[in-house]
C-alpha cells in the first residue's frame, strides 16, 4: 500500500516542480522584456538616513501597463544584519531589454555596471560596511543625519564613469560592463528577495501616474523617499533634473513576462509564456553616453573631530567626485562587494 502511494505521488510532484518558475543563472528572476530602452537616471538629492542600520536602495525605472515608471530610491532596513543590496538593472539581449531583479546578500553582486550614485558607482558599494551587527556609513558618498555620532567615517571615493545617468547595460548607448569573478561568486550565494516594504514602495509608484516617464519626461516629482512609501511631505524628494533628453514613444511597446519579476508590478498587459518576441526596434529614449556635468554638491572640508560630524553636504545622484583621501575605517571592508 505504501509503495503504491509513493508511486502515485512521484508523478504529481514532478508536475508541480515543472510548473515552478525557472531561476536565471545569476540567481534571480528575469521576467520582463521590453523593446524600448529605459529613460536616463534622474538627478536627485539623497534623503538623510532615518535610523542606524538602514541601507540605501537606489531608485530605478520599472515597466508596466505599456510604460516605464520611476520607483523612488529609499532607505530600507535589510532582512537581517550583515546583508547588502544588489540593485536590479535592465540588460540588452536578443533585441530586447530584460529586467534583472535586485536582491539582498552578504556581498554586492553584478548590477550591470550602472552608476546609480550614492555608493553604487557601477561596481560594488562604497557607502559603508558591516562590522558585526552595526553598519558604518561613509559620509563622503551617503547622507546621514546630525544625530549620527557613531558608526560613521569619511573616505572620499574617485569615480571614473563614462556612462553617467545611463540606466541599462548593453545595446545602443548602454553601459559596457561584464561581471567579475567575485560578482559571479556573489550571484550564487544565498539571497533574500524584496522585503514587503520594498514591494509596497513599487506598488505605490505604479499607482502614481505622475511617476510615469511619459508624464514626467524623465524627471519624476518623487525621486527618493526618506522611508518606504513616504511619497508626501518632508520625506519626499523631487528630481532636480532629468538625466538625459527624453523622447516619448509614439506607440506602446510590447512586453513579455515569462517569469515572475518585481519590475512589472502586477504584471498587467504581460504576454503569455511562449509568445513570439517583437522584432528589434530602436530605443526611443536617448541616453547621453558622454559624461555629463553633474550638479555640484556644496564642498565642505574633511570633518575633524566629533563636533564636525553631521555637516557634510547632502550627496545627490551624480554629485561631486572627491579626490582620494586618507581617512578610512581600520577594518577590512570585505562585505562591500568589491
Amino acid at each position: 500500500m505504501r509503495n503504491r502511494l509513493l508511486r502515485g505521488l512521484i508523478p504529481a510532484l514532478a508536475l508541480v516542480l515543472g510548473a515552478l518558475p525557472a531561476i536565471a543563472s545569476a540567481g534571480v528572476f528575469v521576467g520582463v522584456s521590453v523593446n524600448i530602452a529605459p529613460p536616463a537616471l534622474p538627478v536627485y538629492v539623497q534623503p538623510p538616513c532615518p535610523e542606524p542600520g538602514y541601507i540605501w536602495t537606489p531608485g530605478y525605472w520599472a515597466w508596466n501597463d505599456g510604460a516605464y515608471y520611476w520607483v523612488p530610491g529609499t532607505w530600507i532596513l535589510p532582512p537581517q544584519a550583515g546583508l547588502l543590496w544588489t540593485p536590479g538593472y535592465w540588460g540588452w539581449s536578443g533585441g530586447l531589454y530584460l529586467w534583472h531583479a535586485g536582491y539582498w546578500g552578504p556581498h554586492v553582486g553584478f548590477y550591470g555596471g550602472v552608476d546609480y550614485g550614492f555608493g553604487y558607482n557601477g561596481v560594488g558599494f562604497d557607502g559603508g560596511y558591516w562590522r558585526g551587527r552595526d553598519f558604518f556609513y561613509n559620509r563622503a558618498v551617503v547622507r546621514v543625519g546630525p544625530t549620527f555620532v557613531n558608526n560613521v567615517y569619511y573616505h572620499p571615493v574617485v569615480y571614473h564613469s563614462t556612462y553617467e545617468h545611463v540606466s541599462f547595460n548593453g545595446g545602443p548607448g548602454g553601459v559596457r560592463a561584464r561581471p567579475t569573478r567575485q560578482q559571479m561568486m556573489a550571484a550564487h550565494e544565498h539571497h533574500f528577495a524584496f522585503t514587503r516594504l520594498q514591494e509596497r514602495q513599487q506598488r505605490m509608484a505604479f499607482a502614481d501616474r505622475s511617476l510615469r516617464a511619459d508624464y514626467n519626461h524623465g524627471r519624476p516629482p518623487v525621486a527618493a523617499t526618506a522611508r518606504p512609501t513616504e511619497f508626501h511631505g518632508s520625506g519626499a524628494f523631487a528630481a532636480r533634473a532629468a538625466g538625459g533628453r527624453y523622447t516619448p514613444s509614439r506607440r506602446a511597446a510590447a512586453m513579455r513576462s515569462d517569469r515572475p519579476s518585481r519590475a512589472n508590478g502586477r504584471n498587467r498587459g504581460a504576454r503569455e509564456r511562449g509568445a513570439r518576441p517583437q522584432m528589434r526596434a530602436q530605443p526611443q529614449y536617448r541616453q547621453n553616453s558622454r559624461p555629463q556635468q553633474r550638479l555640484r554638491a556644496q564642498r565642505n572640508p574633511t570633518p575633524r573631530g566629533p563636533a564636525a560630524r553631521g555637516r557634510a553636504a547632502p550627496p545627490q545622484r551624480g554629485g561631486e567626485r572627491h579626490p582620494a583621501g586618507n581617512r578610512h575605517p581600520p577594518e577590512d571592508r570585505s562585505g562591500r562587494g568589491r
